[in-house]
């Protein structure tokens, strides 16, 4: 195992510490690590918090910021946050309107999530993410995986809550951008965990793993690699038979790396997956391309798409200013 760490046990910490040095602008750590938090937050305004196991980084603390996260917690790798973790958080960021938490959906994210928002002594509701139209259920899920889509929504709704919305309102439309929101990933090699110092996975040279998910777990099939457009008419074609879009409808497009990945392949992508969208009279208007949702050092990307009004554009498009993200500031 080759990695730029120095005690396995010290990596999360030493990484957070860094984080928090490079934006500290935007961020601060919270008492002990359990949470990075907006350093300027608005009274008055509902705060969104979510979190999750660390090596998906940008995702979450990278999205902390205006227009998006109040708070993010981060778990050890690959591993949830504990409730304390968020009870803490959302006292932090505590703004007086409420408390929307905003889960991938993993089996210790929605138990961990679900204990906090129990005890948490304040108004708070919570959007649960399930765009991986791969597989029904995993290990890690009951029901659907909450992969890159987790993104578009954290934006969205974000950008709707630093406008004012009301936490109904927010988690309505929370939940609607999840229903128009479908993902779905390939594998090119694994990744290796710094605590296990081992590949998740094997994959041979001439392999590839349809549908993975964002930890290395297995998706629809293991199948020889093909070429780009063979890969992103498969992805594609199944985010479509699940959103079930007419033509004509706008949507967003993410081509999101795995984090080995260069962005040459990813922008490669992008040209695949819009030429099947374009045949089926889907129209792209907004691009995001880049590794958002990572899994460690993993070979390979997702694609996300997400069908749009006028309406959710505007909030798309309203300033941003995050560390992994920034726009219209």
């Amino acid at each position: 195992m080759k990695k730029l760490i120095n005690h396995v046990d010290a990596v999360l910490a030493e990484s957070l510490d860094g984080f928090a040095a490079a934006h500290a602008d935007i961020v601060t750590l919270g008492a002990e690590r359990q949470f990075v938090r907006r350093c300027n937050l608005t009274p008055g305004k509902v705060v969104l918090i979510s979190g999750g196991g660390s090596g998906h980084e940008p995702l979450h603390a990278g999205f902390v910021g205006h227009g998006m996260l109040d708070a993010a917690c981060p778990g050890q790798i690959f591993t949830s946050p504990t409730p304390d973790q968020m009870l803490a958080a959302a006292l932090a960021v505590d703004g007086g309107a409420g408390v929307l938490f905003i889960v991938k959906n993993y089996s210790g994210d929605t138990m961990n999530f679900q204990m906090a928002a129990e005890m948490l002594d304040l108004d708070n509701a919570t959007v649960l993410v399930n765009d991986d139209v791969a597989v029904e259920n995993s290990t890690y899920t009951t029901g659907r995986r909450g992969v890159a889509g987790t993104l578009i929504v954290e934006r969205i709704v974000g950008a709707a809550a630093e406008r004012g919305d009301k936490l109904a309102e927010l988690k309505a439309l929370g939940d609607a951008v999840n229903k128009a929101t479908a993902s779905m990933g390939v594998a090119l090699t694994s990744c290796t965990v710094p605590a296990s110092g081992k590949p998740t996975f094997q994959l041979g040279d001439d392999e590839m793993e349809v549908g993975v998910g964002i930890h290395g777990e297995p998706g629809r099939r293991r199948v020889q690699l093909t070429d780009a457009d063979g890969i992103a008419t498969e992805l594609v074609g199944a985010i479509l038979k699940d959103l079930a879009l007419k033509p004509g409808q706008q949507v967003i497009l993410l081509v999101n790396g795995f984090g080995g990945t260069p962005m040459l392949e990813l922008y490669l992508m992008v040209h695949a997956a819009t030429k099947v969208l374009d045949a089926a009279g889907i129209k792209v208007v907004r691009h995001l391309t880049g590794s958002y949702v990572t899994s460690l050092e993993m070979a390979g990307c997702s694609i996300t798409v997400t069908a749009v009004d006028h309406e959710w554009l505007t909030l798309w498009d309203s300033p941003l200013h995050t560390a992994a993200l920034r726009w219209g500031v």
